[in-house]
């Protein structure tokens, strides 16, 4: 399935009179897949939307190769919300919740108190990166605010809605002086522009294409906007990563289970439900060195 330009994409744009960049992202389809993955209290699918809304932006401010990973998590009735997305663009994610706990109207505070976001950057190659701050704001588009905050030190601003069909979020970052080289000029324009965005309402935001929305707060700007980069969903999940994973318990622990198990192993991926089976003469296939190309059945 490919996603069409208009329903999963993230767009660039600066202002040509400050020194500010900005981007856009929209996701429908990927959005989509994540949610028919589980059944979802409407108040997790707003967050599971944020979340895959910031790593998409987060994305496009990395220039590396390799996986973003996005964790939340809480001692709350949302004790995980994760989100994966590779420097190809590809994305998915999951939460882990305690349905009878959530509220129609559950806040971030409700959902996930004493809360903590991680920040992961794994490379193909080079040394990997973490950051961890506290869910401390009321919503997490304050939460990746302060973050960058703390841990970047460079002024970046996000605006992050989602409600069950479309994810959508707004990034704003602060360039190196260039174009404004008074301290207090760049402050004022920084304050200008982000006090702007700060008028969108969430429901403009999900309502409008990328165009009429910054024509709406910066029609006064002169603004540039770039190519659009498409996103979509994918699960890295495989056969053969699930069979490296007995092979990594030895073969008298792997034919154990098999045991213990009735005969099937059945391994899970909790991102998109795949399932996959091997039995007693599939451990012994891969102990042999003959990998995984004649598998028992997998089924969904």
């Amino acid at each position: 399935m490919t996603d069409l330009t208009d329903t999963d994409y993230t767009q660039r744009f600066i202002f040509d009179d400050s020194d500010t960049r900005g981007e856009l992202v929209t996701l429908e389809r990927s959005y989509a897949e994540v949610l028919a993955k589980h059944t979802y209290p409407e108040p997790v699918k707003q967050l599971l939307g944020e979340l895959m809304a910031a790593a998409s932006l987060l994305v496009g401010t990395l220039k590396f190769d390799g996986l973003l990973i996005l964790q939340a998590r809480s001692d709350g009735p949302v004790p995980l919300l994760m989100i994966e997305c590779s420097s190809e663009r590809e994305i998915r994610g999951l939460a882990r919740y305690e349905a009878d706990r959530i509220a129609p109207d559950a806040t971030l505070a409700d959902l996930m108190p004493n809360g903590v976001l991680a920040l992961t950057v794994d490379p193909a190659q080079g040394q990997r990166y973490q950051g961890i701050v506290d869910l401390d704001g009321e919503t997490l588009s304050d939460c990746f605010t302060n973050y960058f905050v703390m841990s970047q030190q460079v002024n970046t601003r996000f605006w992050l809605y989602a409600d069950g069909r479309r994810a959508r979020g707004l990034l704003l970052q602060q360039l190196p002086a260039d174009r404004l080289k008074d301290e207090e000029e760049r402050a004022a324009s920084w304050q200008h522009i982000t006090a702007l965005a700060s008028t969108l309402t969430a429901d403009e935001l999900l309502g409008l294409d990328n165009e009429t929305v910054l024509h709406r707060l910066y029609h006064e700007e002169q603004v540039r906007l770039f190519d659009v980069q498409k996103l979509r969903f994918r699960c890295s999940c495989s056969r053969e990563r699930s069979a490296n994973a007995l092979v990594s318990l030895g073969l008298e622990d792997a034919q154990a289970l098999v045991i213990e198990h009735g005969g099937n192993i059945e391994i899970d991926c909790q991102f998109c439900n795949e399932r996959y089976l091997f039995d007693a003469a599939d451990i012994v296939q891969l102990f042999a060195g003959a990998g995984v190309e004649t598998p028992s059945d997998t089924r969904h």
